[in-house]
Order: structure tokens, then C-alpha cells, then sequence
């Protein structure tokens, strides 16, 4: 039997997404309704097939959250420089930087070896280089803010000391730089991480150093979920900062709400990121 509602919402975020893409210029000069600011600064790492996701991304956080001290998108380097451009057109705060001219000069030549060979080896690469200078975020272009993610000015000027991350709905592990069973608890998703001091990635690092085939696609958030907990990293609120897919085969949204953060639309939920673009 075809299931009508799946197959209609994705045909629906299809075309959604189609149209904004195609109105991207007009939209990125709309003014957004903001004034408060957040001393917060902000990173993504996106490219060029992104750039439609990125640019909701980034306005759905100004408009709910607050304008932060910057909002730095870090291109892969496929970014054209009108894309570019475009995406410093949103707002003063936000700039776009190539991965090259972020990187730090001091990252491990495993990790070096592993963003030559996959693109999430770029990313674990842009993120070992973020600089932490207070309450800093890493966002995935995929993730949309909504109006509860003003609690993370809350978190922001609280005082805990440990650094949050996204709680995984599954167990997106590479199983072959995990050693022990223990390990795999309370899986970390690499897509939204609240960082509120510098990292220590050694232990995780080691694990990648050892590894003796090539990276695989999860082997990126494998090394975060490690160095998170090596870190003594906090789990945010799922309720409120919510990772799921368990609406991936009906029509409606069922997460999306005003009392809500964000949510990561992965992709077997993707369409549904497009359902509430604009709202």
C-alpha cells in the first residue's frame, strides 16, 4: 500500500524548498524582527549544496535567539564567492570564512589525512578549530531554531561548567574505534554542540590515530561523542532540543512546536526542515 502522507510531505519539502532556493537573493534582504543581543558566538561548517538550509538556519537563530557576536560559516571550499556573498547579506554578524584560513596549524596529521579522504574529516577538522572564548555553538545547517531556543541565553549565562551536546536517537557509532561497551553509552550527535570551554581531543584523536583502515562516515561524530564524554559533556534536553525520526513516515511534523529549541532535521526526516522555513 503507498503510504500517501510520506510521499506527499516529501514531495511538499521538495517543492518548498525548490521556491525558496529559487528566492534566496529577495530573502536573505529581508530585515529580521531583532534587536536583542547574545553574547554567544556561533559556527557552521556547510557547503554549496547546502546553501538554501544554511541560510534558513542562520535566520531562524537571529530571529529567535538573539543576533550573537558573530555567526561564522565555514565553507568546505565549495562555496562560489556569489554564495558567499549571499550568505553575508543576512546580517552584519555573519561571515563566511574558507576551511583552509580556519584551520588550526597545529592538528594532528591523522586528522589532516582523514579530511583529504571525507568530507565529515573536514568537518572534525573545522571543529577541533574552533576558537572557545565563552559560550560558543556549533550548529549543523540542517538544525532550525524555534521561539524555545531562547533558553540559550539561560544556558549561556549560567554557570555550569560543562560543555552540551545533542543526544543521538541511535547508536551512529563507528564501532571500530570503540573498545568497550561502556562506551557506547549516551550517544552524542556531532550536529549541535554548546562548547563552554576548550576541548581536550587527545584521547579521541589516539583512537583515529590507530585506526588502521580509512574513516568511514561515522567516524567523525564517533571522535566527538568520545571527546564529549572524555570532557565530562552534559546531554541537552531531548524534549527541548530533540533529534528524532520517529515522524519520518507520516505526513505532519510532530516535534515542531513554540515550546521547542531546535530540532536537526537528519536526513530521513530532511523534507520536514522545509515544512516550517519562514513560519
Amino acid at each position: 500500500m503507498v503510504n500517501i502522507g510520506y510521499h506527499t510531505a516529501k514531495f511538499q519539502g521538495k517543492c518548498n524548498r525548490y521556491l525558496y532556493k529559487a528566492a534566496l537573493s529577495q530573502i536573505v534582504s529581508i530585515p529580521i524582527k531583532q534587536t536583542r543581543q547574545v553574547p554567544i558566538s556561533v559556527y557552521a561548517f556547510s557547503c554549496e549544496r547546502d546553501l538554501p538550509e544554511q541560510v534558513a538556519s542562520i535566520r531562524t537563530f537571529i530571529r529567535h535567539v538573539g543576533i550573537p557576536d558573530t555567526f561564522t560559516v565555514i565553507s568546505d571550499g565549495s562555496y562560489t564567492n556569489s554564495s558567499c556573498n549571499l550568505i553575508r547579506r543576512i546580517h552584519p554578524c555573519v561571515q563566511v570564512v574558507p576551511l583552509q584560513k580556519f584551520l588550526r596549524t597545529d592538528l594532528p596529521q591523522c586528522v589532516l589525512d582523514y579530511a583529504q579522504l571525507h568530507p565529515l574529516g573536514k568537518k572534525l577538522s573545522a571543529l577541533m578549530s574552533i576558537p572557545i572564548n565563552g559560550t560558543t555553538i556549533y550548529t549543523d545547517s540542517d538544525i532550525l531554531f524555534f521561539p524555545g531556543s531562547i533558553d540559550l541565553i539561560n544556558l549561556s549565562n549560567g554557570d555550569g561548567k560543562y560543555s552540551l551536546y545533542l543526544p543521538d536517537c541511535s547508536m551512529s557509532l563507528d564501532n571500530r574505534i570503540i573498545y568497550d561497551d561502556f562506551e557506547k553509552l549516551n550517544p552524542v550527535n556531532a550536529g549541535f554542540i554548546l562548547f563552554r570551554h576548550e576541548f581536550d581531543w587527545n584521547f579521541a584523536i589516539e583512537r583515529l590515530g590507530n585506526l588502521q583502515e580509512h574513516p568511514s562516515y561515522f567516524t567523525e561524530q564517533t571522535i566527538v561523542h568520545l571527546a564529549m564524554h572524555d570532557n565530562h559533556g552534559q546531554p541537552l534536553c531531548s524534549k527541548k532540543y530533540v533529534l528524532n525520526v520517529e515522524d519520518q513516515f507520516i505526513y505532519q511534523d510532530k516535534s515542531a512546536s513554540k515550546n521547542i529549541a531546535i530540532r536537526h532535521y537528519v536526513n530521513d526526516v530532511r523534507h520536514k526542515f522545509w515544512f516550517n522555513v519562514g513560519k
